[in-house]
């Protein structure tokens, strides 16, 4: 993971192979963003034609927008690299945290291969110190673990080192959003290392065995529950998707609790499927290749309750991943089969590519045999949401309005897109079986909701859920932008890192 710490030197004292300048949009051309001393003194060693040098060079100020120049005598560094942030605000105002977190992380994946940058953007006061230290962190992100040994390239590795030129360092509300950011950076990075990782490289016991080992290092305590056990429990879900497979699934409860009695309970449960064929549904060609990614929901949420652990978050938070691989073979379930769930409701399977809400359910019912005070699910669930959302923003639905509304804003705090969504009561009758309790599956047309409504029925009343179908954001199959990668994003971590501090700070209360 990249390094970061705060500097309240100069940039003029700070040796690196780069110093990161913000560039805004201005009247008459691009300007050097105000609210930075230390890009003020980049500037000056310029004799205070940086802007003008930058314009030459065809810049604007666009926001993410990215330019180099060589440094001037007098800077300790060899290359100016400015980013833009685009318009610059009202004067007394600060920039939008999200604009500063995606030109951080434009400016370090520019800077991919070099050891060591400096960056001065006007981060303002201690609100402004973690969108720039988590976009510069998020956006120095690379996979690298299955390169081989002859790979090399400018590419080749993230920005190894990132000191914030902050003229407040000193403070320790700065350095507090500086440890903050860096903990959530590394649990993103976490997460997107799960999603990234081979199939062959990541089944479901494998993904059991991870957990167990780094949630020792932060004590938090973990349960497995494996085949035999999900057998005599009853977990018709689990076991139904993962008949088919050679790795058989597992449900994994993990459960960071600092205050058992006194503290907020919020659980979280992560739709784990590490490899999903669409099994006897197989899924068409052109439509497997990214499969490894429908286990974002569970890594999303290892990765938060591993972050609250190591906030010291005084939330109890437990997750709930719900594992399996769904194949295709002569023990696969098949469209027509009806398995009984772990709540003893049955289900008619009519598409078996419809397995997440398989696996979630019993996760669900699950869950909330331990009366947390809010449940939150994630889940790569639908491609119904992906067509209504789009690639970036992920669905919110949930039984309680209020609930449902304080995640959208939560993940608005976070940085992340959302859309909060109805369950309408109508498309529950889509899911009316003839020989079971549900099916699977309901009408085509709305199909992110009528998935919704399925999980529903396997959460108890009094409980306040939220569902988040992550389908859209969870894996980029683009080209990178801002501080997101090509492949696994980590989306819902910072939402639900988010959520976790605020319910510790009593907002979940009602």
């Amino acid at each position: 993971m990249t390094a970061l710490t705060l500097s309240n030197l100069a940039a003029t004292a700070v040796p690196a192979d780069a110093v990161v300048i913000g560039l805004a949009k201005g009247e008459s051309g691009p300007v050097i963003a105000p609210g930075s001393p230390a890009a003020a003194s980049v500037d000056a060693a310029f004799d205070g034609g940086l802007a003008a040098a930058l314009s030459t060079l065809g810049a604007k100020g666009d926001e993410e927008e990215i330019t180099r120049l060589p440094a001037p005598e007098g800077l300790p560094v060899p290359l100016v690299v400015a980013v833009g942030l685009g318009t610059a605000p009202e004067s007394g105002a600060d920039y939008r945290a999200e604009t500063l977190r995606r030109a951080a992380g434009a400016a370090a994946r520019a800077l991919a291969g070099s050891e060591h940058a400096a960056f001065a953007l006007p981060v303002g006061g201690a609100a402004g110190i973690a969108p720039v230290a988590e976009g510069a962190l998020l956006g120095a992100y690379a996979f690298t673990a299955f390169r081989g040994r002859g790979f090399s390239g400018a590419d080749s590795g993230p920005l190894s080192r990132v000191t914030l030129l902050d003229a407040d360092a000193g403070d320790e509300a700065h350095a507090v959003a500086a440890e903050r950011a860096l903990v959530l950076a590394e649990e993103v990075a976490r997460a997107r290392d799960l999603v990234n990782t081979p199939p062959n490289a990541l089944n479901p016991a494998g993904f059991a065995a991870l957990v167990e080992t780094a949630a020792a290092e932060y004590g938090v305590e973990t349960l497995v529950l494996d085949e035999q056990e999900l057998t005599a429990g009853g977990y018709g879900g689990l076991l139904g998707v993962g008949q088919g497979s050679a790795s058989p699934p597992r449900l994994v409860r993990v459960a960071y609790a600092p205050d058992p009695e006194g503290a907020p309970t919020l659980a979280l449960v992560g739709k784990g499927i590490t490899y999903d064929s669409g099994g006897i549904s197989l899924k068409p060609a052109g439509h497997n290749e990214t499969m490894k990614c429908d286990m974002a929901g569970a890594a999303a949420v290892f990765a938060t309750v591993l972050a609250a652990a190591r906030l010291g978050l005084r939330v109890n938070v437990t997750g709930w991943l719900a594992l399996a691989e769904n194949m295709p073979s002569g023990s696969a379930v098949r469209p027509g089969d009806v398995l009984t769930m772990y709540s003893g409701k049955t289900v008619e399977v009519l598409n078996t590519d419809a397995e997440g809400r398989l696996v979630m359910a019993d996760a669900l019912t699950r869950a909330c045999e331990e009366s947390p005070d809010a449940l939150v699910d994630v889940a790569t669930l639908t491609g119904a949401m992906v067509l209504a959302l789009g690639k970036r923003t992920f669905g919110v639905l949930g039984n309680d309005d209020t609930f449902r509304d304080l995640v959208h804003e939560t993940a608005g705090q976070a940085g992340e897109q959302s859309w909060p969504l109805p369950m309408p009561a109508e498309l529950a009758e889509g899911l009316k079986s003839p020989v079971a309790d549900l099916a699977n599956v309901g009408e085509r047309m709305g199909g992110g909701l009528s998935a919704g409504l399925f999980l529903k029925e396997f959460v108890a009343d009094g409980v306040r859920w939220a569902h988040l179908d992550i389908a859209g954001p969870a894996f980029n199959e683009g080209g990178p932008f801002g501080y997101t990668p090509k492949g696994g994003t980590g989306s819902a971590v910072r939402t639900l890192v988010r959520l976790a501090e605020r319910a510790a700070g009593g907002e979940l209360a009602g």
